[in-house]
């Protein structure tokens, strides 16, 4: 059915259209269910679930302006983010509150025209990898570190609730012009 890496979706986001009710038609379409009987649910920490017969299987999503990713993967913590490209004039600012030295100091060292896509990388595999793990930004952005190699960022440490750095893959794309995102997932 699904194998490594997940699949994941681009939709539309229209303001006053719950990114859940997107979600959770494309997740039915794509398991042959009625939306309505898809074992989805929202466990303590509000990240949503898949329940047997589906259990095997897990999803995220995320929207940013118009657009709305979801993931779904088989044996594995999926998450995935998504943001819209734009002016980050505090991007600095935020990473020196929450990112860690190390990639504090490899913002600083972007080009004033393409930090802010720098920052947006970095923001979109961090909360990508903690939507996976399942607390989602209230866990810490900087209880993980990542930095780029070869032209892509990859995990290189984090903390041990999160298991070792190597557990866990990592794809950056594009999914429409104007907009960054990450899909983490490290197999169950």
């Amino acid at each position: 059915m699904f194998l490594s890496p997940p699949r994941w979706a681009w939709h539309p986001h229209r303001a006053g259209v719950a990114a859940e009710t997107v979600a959770r038609a494309w997740l039915a379409e794509q398991f042959d269910y009625d939306a309505t009987r898809l074992p989805l649910v929202r466990d303590a920490h509000g990240r949503p679930r898949l329940q047997a017969p589906l259990a095997a299987c897990d999803t995220s999503w995320s929207h940013s302006g118009e657009g709305l990713l979801v993931a779904l993967g088989r044996d594995m913590d999926v998450g995935i983010d998504l943001e819209r490209l734009r002016p980050r004039p505090r991007a600095l600012a935020v990473a020196e509150r929450y990112f860690t030295a190390g990639e504090l100091a490899w913002l600083r060292t972007q080009m004033v025209p393409t930090r802010d896509e720098a920052f947006l990388r970095l923001w979109c595999a961090k909360e990508a990898v903690l939507k996976a793990h399942g607390r989602g930004l209230v866990f810490g952005l900087d209880k993980l570190a990542f930095a780029e190699r070869d032209g892509a960022l990859g995990l290189v440490k984090c903390d041990l609730a999160l298991g070792a750095p190597g557990d866990w893959q990592l794809r950056e794309f594009i999914p429409q012009p104007g907009f960054r995102a990450a899909l983490a997932w490290r197999h169950r």
